[in-house]
């Protein structure tokens, strides 16, 4: 390898891919700024790995999507996992959630900021494209305004179901 720490992502045989966070797609969704690390095109079809860093009070309403399965884990900050009917799981730095195909689960974050990496199915790292936009030059969004008209749409395009709201804290 060459030692590429800054610029595009570089493929080497046999379907190596290596990139940095600088190299990596930046979109938003209203608070949330997510960096594709690994796609499904970079890596062939297998997964999609995104790092995501929101703010207080952003989340994601209980849902399950029957043929993704998708993995949590908390860099900074705290988030409440629901998952079923369980009680909502306050999870800090370390913490790992994984959700297996059909479960239904929702977050919110709980701390001032928080920054998670979420690993999933490459099907599903392109839902999370569809439903956010691209960053503008300086890696900013053009506006934190939430489309849920469109977010809706998209989810069952995808075979995500949207179930219920989250419990309050």
């Amino acid at each position: 390898m060459n030692g590429n720490t800054t610029g595009s992502p570089q493929f080497y045989g046999s379907g190596v891919y290596h990139s940095s966070a600088v190299a990596s797609e930046v979109r938003w969704m209203g608070e949330t700024c997510t960096n594709f690390l690994a796609t499904g095109n970079t890596t062939d079809g297998q997964f999609c790995l995104v790092e995501e860093t929101s703010k207080r009070g952003e989340a994601v309403p209980l849902h399950r999507h029957e043929k993704d399965v998708e993995s949590f884990y908390v860099l900074e900050g705290e988030i409440t996992f629901y998952v079923g009917c369980h009680v909502g799981v306050r999870s800090g730095p370390g913490s790992f959630l994984h959700v297996p195909a059909g479960a239904i689960h929702g977050f919110r974050i709980t701390s001032d900021t928080a920054r998670y990496l979420i690993f999933t199915t490459a099907h599903h790292g392109e839902f999370y494209r569809a439903i956010s936009e691209p960053a503008d030059a300086n890696g900013l969004p053009a506006t934190h305004e939430v489309d849920w008209d469109k977010v809706m749409a998209t989810a069952q395009d995808f075979g995500i179901e949207f179930v219920g709201e989250l419990p309050e804290e």
